[in-house]
Order: structure tokens, then C-alpha cells, then sequence
């Protein structure tokens, strides 16, 4: 009685594990595309009236949020947008959290990327190692006294968690790691127990290899081995 229980212990767990992750990715879409549907839909919905149908705020938000995307690339409107930036970062309470939440997001955009390497920390005079990312190596601008000379910042993430130590090191305590961003990131949070997906192969394969096998092979070949083979 006891191993069924363990045995049906186990495969609700594998149960868990191969659906939660899909149910909160679809759970955080929905409630994504919902918001939008509240949001943008209480918008159109006194113009269009009867004509209007679920989901055309939710297409609404996407095609605002698209929109918003192409404008930035405009370098008035970006501009425009840096200057409405620098003057939230002025409001007291409100600049902490919209910093916060502008560095968090830019983080992960297609852009410049802040976390700039991926390294390997050795703690001093012992064999641990941690995985952390590179955020600064030019301390220009800051106070004189937050690094020295050969000082780099190094964020090292905890497991599970969103949170992370900062630390200044010299330069020759980090072995850099030959491994993308989202795949370290994904490491460290999991505690290790995520793995890179596998990457493409080679492809300067040789194109010289045989396309088809010799079609001249002997066809009198022996169908069954013999059975008194001696076992000695």
C-alpha cells in the first residue's frame, strides 16, 4: 500500500511539473490580454456600440502597444520619450519605482543589453563558484569612491527568487562563461536544474559524403549463424 501511494506521489508530481508551467504562462497571457480587453474595449465600446464585438480591445491594445513600438524608433519621438522619462525620475517615491520597473524591462528588449557578459565568480580561498552577469566596467560618472581601478560590477542572482547581490570584484577573480544570457539566467533561478536547449549543428559538415550505398554487395551472404559456436 505504501509504494502505490509513493508511486501515485510520483506521477502527480511529474503531472505538476509538465503542467504548471504551461498554466501559469497561460494564465499570465490571460490576464494580460484580459486587462486589455477591459481597458481598451470600455474605450471603444461607446463608439462602436452594437457594432461592437469580445476581443476587439484586446486587438486594440496589441496594435497600441505595436504602434507605441514604431514610434520609438523615430528619433523625435524617442527623444520625446526620454524627456518624459527624465522628468518622472525627478517625482520623489515615483522615480524609484518607474527606475525599478524601466532597468527590469530593459533588461530582456532586443536592445542594448545590460547584463553584458556572463561569468563565473570564485569566492576567495575556496572551491565555490557562483554564475553571475557583468553589469558595469566603467564607473565613470559615479562617486569616486564606489570602485577602484580593475573593479567591475557583478549581479549574482539567488535561486527561485527575483532578488540579487551586486558585487564590485576585481576583474581577475571572474572567468567569463560561454553561454547565453536567458540560458545562465534560467540556470541560476532554477538552482541549476534547467538545461540549454540544444544548439544547432555544425554546418560546415563535409558535402562530399556518399549519397547512396553500393548497390553491388554480395546477395549470397549467411541468413543465420551457426549455434554450436565453441564458448571457449
Amino acid at each position: 500500500m505504501t509504494a502505490l501511494i509513493k508511486r501515485f506521489g510520483q506521477i502527480f508530481l511529474t503531472g505538476l511539473v509538465v503542467l504548471l508551467p504551461v498554466t501559469v504562462t497561460v494564465v499570465f497571457l490571460l490576464w494580460l490580454l484580459s486587462g486589455a480587453e477591459s481597458v481598451f474595449g470600455d474605450l471603444i465600446r461607446p463608439v462602436l456600440g452594437e457594432r461592437y464585438y469580445p476581443g476587439m480591445g484586446m486587438l486594440l491594445g496589441v496594435g497600441f502597444v505595436f504602434g507605441v513600438g514604431l514610434l520609438a524608433q523615430v528619433y523625435f519621438v524617442r527623444k520625446l520619450f526620454d524627456w518624459g522619462n527624465a522628468l518622472v525620475a525627478r517625482i520623489p517615491l515615483v522615480k524609484t519605482v518607474f527606475g525599478a520597473v524601466r532597468d527590469l524591462v530593459s533588461l530582456f528588449d532586443g536592445g542594448e543589453r545590460r547584463f553584458t557578459k556572463v561569468v563565473k565568480v570564485r569566492l576567495p580561498n575556496t572551491q565555490i563558484h557562483l554564475i553571475g552577469f557583468v553589469t558595469r566596467e566603467d564607473f565613470s560618472g559615479l562617486p569616486s569612491g564606489l570602485a577602484g581601478p580593475g573593479i567591475i560590477a557583478v549581479w549574482v542572482p539567488m535561486s527561485y527568487q527575483i532578488g540579487g547581490y551586486t558585487l564590485f570584484l576585481p576583474r581577475d577573480q571572474v572567468e567569463p562563461i560561454d553561454m547565453p544570457f536567458e540560458d545562465a539566467l534560467r540556470f541560476a533561478v532554477t538552482a541549476g536544474l534547467s538545461s540549454a536547449p540544444p544548439r544547432d549543428l555544425p554546418r560546415d559538415l563535409p558535402r562530399d559524403l556518399p549519397r547512396d550505398l553500393p548497390r553491388d554487395l554480395p546477395r549470397d551472404l549467411p541468413r543465420d549463424l551457426p549455434r554450436d559456436l565453441p564458448r571457449d
